[in-house]
């Protein structure tokens, strides 16, 4: 199905709203029945049909459809959060007594579901260093119910092999779930490599305009309908008919906007790559990226999200790059329109990010704003050090 097409029309029946070009916001809760017979039939499916609007809304149902069209699912589930969506997922997988074998540096969420709650609970986890597929073999155990990926992850870019760990998973019968947010679906399509079930931070990319933090998974009709009824239906962590609209409204310019921000991140990857004051870059497609073959094997473009390690002797000369810059906000998340920095040496103390960073690492996301505009902002900030 082309990518246009999904973005502009797949899942929004005009015919049943009037000829609404924008589908309509079902701003309610509940949603009545004329006799006791519709009513009870309707109960009967109420994952699939109106109903009661923690279950099934008309609105959050186009952004399903879309999602799950642009990932080449059969369907998708959409969450208030994507720490929503990642523990929904793991949760509808592995039980008490399970193993997971997770990715080295996963989002911290992630993390913390692995390390911190899901332990409470009997299931272990083993972390792996995912360049290597073999790690991969030699953490697989007998009770070993699902592998995690995040390729690349979002702070130092690291890749796994996707489809080669998804053919040793199916042979054991171990479940593989992937974060894909780095890339959106219009760089990575990890079903069409053997992935069980993508998630995606839709406060991201999907969104992409830093107004709603909400969280997707794609999968199969059978999971998706199994998580529904279960994890999304117990908890709860549902999104709202307006956030679903907006996200809906972020797609429309979902493959503009990816494809500008990856052009521009390439302009200043090249500035950057020779700066005396920049000691690494960590980004999927540098030119002397070790896995650069394999982020052309899977990924359509880099992503407009990488790390620099500067060179520096102390915390103060960091502070005065990221302080000096004008045109970068200075914010958590990414994927949105605006460029954005992220210092690890701001985390300190945090209790909610066990920091296995180096200091002198910055992350940044570049937005929609002119190319010319940032290097120069880039370029007076690190004469600031």
């Amino acid at each position: 199905m082309d990518v246009s097409y999904i973005l502009n029309h797949f899942g929004e029946e005009r015919e049943e709203y009037y000829g609404a070009v924008a589908p309509p916001v079902f701003q309610t809760s509940n949603f009545c029945f004329k006799t006791v017979a519709e009513m009870r039939e309707k109960l009967k499916r109420e994952l699939e049909t109106p109903f009661y609007s923690r279950g099934f809304n008309p609105t959050v149902s186009v952004l399903r459809k879309k999602v799950a069209a642009l990932e080449q699912a059969e369907d998708a589930l959409v969450f208030s959060s994507g720490s929503a969506a990642v523990a929904a997922a793991v949760m509808s997988v592995v039980k008490a007594g399970d193993h997971v074998v997770c990715v080295e540096k996963p989002y911290s969420w992630t993390n913390n579901l692995l390390t911190k709650y899901l332990s409470k609970y009997g299931v272990t986890t083993t972390f792996v260093d995912g360049k290597e597929l073999i790690n991969f073999v030699n953490a697989i155990q007998p009770n070993t119910k699902l592998i995690y990926l995040e390729s690349p992850n979002s702070l130092t870019f690291e890749m796994q092999d996707i489809e080669a760990v998804a053919i040793l998973a199916r042979s054991k019968n171990i479940c593989t779930i992937i974060d894909n947010s780095y890339n959106s679906p219009i760089n990575q399509q990890p079903i069409t490599l053997g992935i069980d079930m993508v998630i995606h931070s839709a406060t991201k990319y999907l969104n992409g305009h830093s107004d709603v933090v909400a969280g997707v998974v794609c999968g199969t009709k059978e999971r998706i309908m199994k998580m529904m009824a279960e994890e999304y239906m117990t908890i709860g962590g549902i999104i709202s008919a307006q956030d679903a609209a907006l996200i809906v409204r972020g797609l429309r310019t979902l493959e503009l906007r990816v494809n500008r921000s990856a052009e521009t991140t390439e302009k200043i990857i090249s500035f950057l790559e020779n700066h005396p004051k920049i000691k690494q870059i960590n980004y999927p497609f540098l030119s002397t990226n070790p896995q650069l073959h394999l982020a052309k094997k899977q990924m359509k473009q880099g992503g407009a999200l990488f790390s620099i390690v500067l060179n520096a002797e102390k915390t103060e000369q960091i502070e005065k790059f990221c302080d000096g810059l004008k045109r970068f906000l200075m914010a958590t998340s990414w994927g949105g329109y605006e460029s954005l920095i992220f210092p690890i040496c701001a985390l300190g103390a945090s209790k909610s990010f066990e920091n296995p960073l180096p200091w002198n690492l910055v992350r940044l996301y570049i937005g929609l704003e002119d190319a010319d505009l940032l290097i120069e902002d880039l370029g007076q900030a690190l004469d600031k050090m």
